[in-house]
C-alpha cells in the first residue's frame, strides 16, 4: 500500500530540499500560533474595554435612579436654585437646597486648581527638561510619597495647623473655612498633575527641541512654546486628574471647611457636595437619603461635563493647529 506523498517533501528530494519543507511548515505553525494569540488578545481588549463602559453605564444608571425621584419631589428650582438646606428641620418642614454646596464645590476646586495647576506644571517641567537625574529622582519620591498619604491625614494636618492659622492670622472665631479647603485640595491634586505631566512631556520627541533650540530659541522658549504645546493633550489629562480629585474629595475637607451649608465666602465655614454625602449619609433616611443620591449624581455629571469642555478645546486645538 502506497502513501501519499505531498509536495513538501519528495522521496526523491535532497536532504536540503526537505530540511527547508521542514522549516517552511514550522514557520507556518508558528505564524498560525501568533495570529491565534492576537486574535485571543483582541478578544480579552475588547472585554476589558467592554467591562470599563458596563461599569459607567451601571454606575449612570443607578444614580439616574436613585437621585431622579428626590428631584422630583421636591422640585428642580427648590432643588437646585434655594439656599436652604436642613432636611433635620425640628418644624417638621425640612429644606433641600443644595445651590450653596453647589457654589462652595465650584468655587473649591477652582481655587485648587489655580494654585495647583500652576505649581505642578511648573514642577513638571523642572523634573522632565531641568533638574539633573539625583535631584529628579529625589523630588519624585517626595511627590510619590505624597500621593500615597491617605486623605484623612491631610485633613488631620489642615486641622491641627492650618485651621489655627488662618484662625489666628485673620482673628477669626474658627479657622474652619473655604480657604483652609482650598489650601488642602491644591497640595493634594500636585502629585497626579506633576506625575501625568512629566510622563506627557517625556513623551515629546527629542527632534522637537533640537530644531526650536537650532532656530535660536532658548532652553526655556523651547520648554514653554514647543514641548509644552506638544504635550497639551497630557497636561490637559492631568488637569481632570486634578479636578476629579478636587471636586471629589471629602474626608480631608470634612475635617477642614467647618460642614456648614452657607453661601460661599473665603473666611466662612462652608459644606461641599462630597461631604454633605459622607456627613449625613450614616443616619439619613426616606427624603433625606434619596437627596443625597441626588447630591452624587450632580457630582456625576460635572465630572462628565468638565471631561466634555476639555475634550471639545483639546480637539478644536488640535484642529486649529492642523
Amino acid at each position: 500500500m502506497k502513501l501519499p506523498v505531498g509536495k513538501a517533501e519528495r522521496p526523491g528530494g535532497t536532504a536540503a530540499e526537505n530540511k527547508a519543507a521542514g522549516q517552511a511548515r514550522t514557520i507556518d505553525g508558528r505564524r498560525r500560533l501568533k495570529d491565534l494569540m492576537e486574535q485571543f488578545m483582541k478578544a480579552v481588549f475588547l472585554v476589558c474595554g467592554l467591562v470599563a463602559v458596563g461599569f459607567v453605564l451601571v454606575i449612570s444608571l443607578y444614580l439616574i435612579i436613585s437621585g431622579i425621584p428626590a428631584i422630583h419631589q421636591v422640585g428642580f428650582f427648590e432643588f437646585f436654585f434655594s439656599s436652604d438646606w436642613d432636611p433635620a428641620n425640628k418644624s417638621g418642614n425640612p429644606s433641600y437646597g443644595i445651590l450653596p454646596m453647589i457654589l462652595t464645590s465650584i468655587y473649591g476646586t477652582a481655587g485648587a486648581m489655580v494654585i495647583g495647576v500652576p505649581i505642578g506644571f511648573l514642577m513638571a517641567v523642572f523634573l522632565s527638561k531641568i533638574a539633573n537625574r539625583k535631584v529628579a529622582a529625589v523630588i519624585r519620591e517626595v511627590v510619590d510619597l505624597l500621593a500615597g498619604i491617605p486623605s484623612v491625614v491631610y485633613g488631620l494636618v489642615g486641622m491641627m495647623v492650618l485651621v489655627p492659622g488662618i484662625r489666628v492670622l485673620f482673628g477669626l472665631p474658627a479657622g474652619d473655612s473655604l480657604l483652609a479647603a482650598v489650601i488642602v485640595l491644591a497640595v493634594m491634586i500636585l502629585p497626579s498633575i506633576i506625575s501625568v505631566s512629566e510622563t506627557a512631556l517625556d513623551a515629546v520627541p527629542r527632534e522637537y527641541e533640537e530644531a526650536s533650540l537650532a532656530l535660536g530659541a532658548t532652553e526655556l522658549e523651547t520648554y514653554f512654546r514647543v514641548s509644552a504645546p506638544a504635550a497639551k493633550s497630557g497636561i490637559a489629562a492631568a488637569v481632570v486628574l486634578g479636578v476629579g480629585r478636587a471636586i471629589g474629595e471629602a474626608m480631608a475637607i470634612l475635617m477642614v471647611a467647618g460642614n456648614v451649608a452657607n453661601m460661599p465666602g473665603l473666611l466662612k465655614s462652608v459644606k461641599f457636595l462630597t461631604t454633605a454625602i459622607a456627613g449625613e449619609m450614616s443616619y439619613a433616611g426616606g427624603l433625606h437619603r434619596q437627596a443625597l443620591f441626588s447630591i452624587g449624581l450632580v457630582l456625576f455629571l460635572f465630572i462628565m461635563l468638565i471631561n466634555a469642555v476639555l475634550n471639545m478645546f483639546l480637539k478644536k486645538n488640535d484642529k486649529e493647529g492642523g
